[in-house]
């Protein structure tokens, strides 16, 4: 990955080291320029009295997280939280597009579409529409992720299904996703909910012994131009 420049578009702090925190872990290692954007806060929606200050120790986390894996501090959009549908999607893809305009990618991690989350499924769309395969573009690779708690949760359907393609050897690298994974700590529930630490690690676990290794994880491929 040496010399690749990576964007990952993600909806809210935690998404980006539940669905590849290992992955970004082993490219910035091997060279790679990586940048983390979240385009919602993750809590607002909660309702919660403290919903400001409960963004802001999310943001918090989010910086925690990325000097975990060794990344920069990431970048914070102001989307509704899980009402991403109610903007209408020319806006978030201006946004995408700006980043990408900013960043120069030639690789774009994002949300699986079939996720249950709809800001997920917003995302999504938002980055494959601000990544058309215009000639000239950065853009050379669009992977998915799938997020525990959001992905294997929808409504089983062959449309919508979790179908890996790639597959990241991520066994010297589990260890720093898990404690990245800590600074969100509020995020966390006991297992076997499969936003579990222990749930985290068992998928992680499954996904490699799926294909040979210690640990992966695992993505769709929307997109590779060689």
């Amino acid at each position: 990955m040496n010399g690749a420049r990576v964007l990952v578009v993600a909806a809210h702090p935690d998404d980006e080291v539940l669905g590849c925190g290992a992955t970004l872990a082993k490219w910035r290692s091997q060279g790679a320029e990586i940048q983390v954007a979240f385009l919602a806060d993750g809590v607002a929606a909660r309702g919660a009295a403290d919903a400001g200050p409960a963004a802001q120790r999310r943001r918090a986390a989010a910086r925690a997280a990325s000097t975990a894996l060794g990344l920069p501090p990431p970048w914070f959009g102001d989307f509704p939280d899980n009402r991403c549908d109610a903007v209408p999607l020319l806006e978030m893809a201006q946004a995408v597009e700006a980043l990408v305009a900013r960043f120069s990618p030639t690789t774009v991690l994002t949300h699986h579409h079939g996720d249950l989350n709809i800001d997920h499924q917003r995302v999504h769309q938002a980055a494959m529409t601000a990544c058309r395969p215009q000639p000239g573009h950065t853009v050379r690779t669009l992977l998915f992720f799938e997020v525990p708690s959001s992905t294997e949760w929808q409504t089983p359907s062959p449309a919508l299904a979790f179908v890996p393609q790639w597959h990241e050897d991520v066994g010297a690298t589990l260890d720093r996703k898990l404690a990245a994974l800590q600074a969100y700590a509020e995020e966390l529930r006991p297992w076997p909910h499969p936003r579990s630490a222990r749930a985290v690690e068992a998928l992680a676990r499954w996904r490699g012994a799926a294909v040979g290794c210690e640990a992966a994880e695992a993505f769709m491929l929307g997109r590779l131009v060689r």
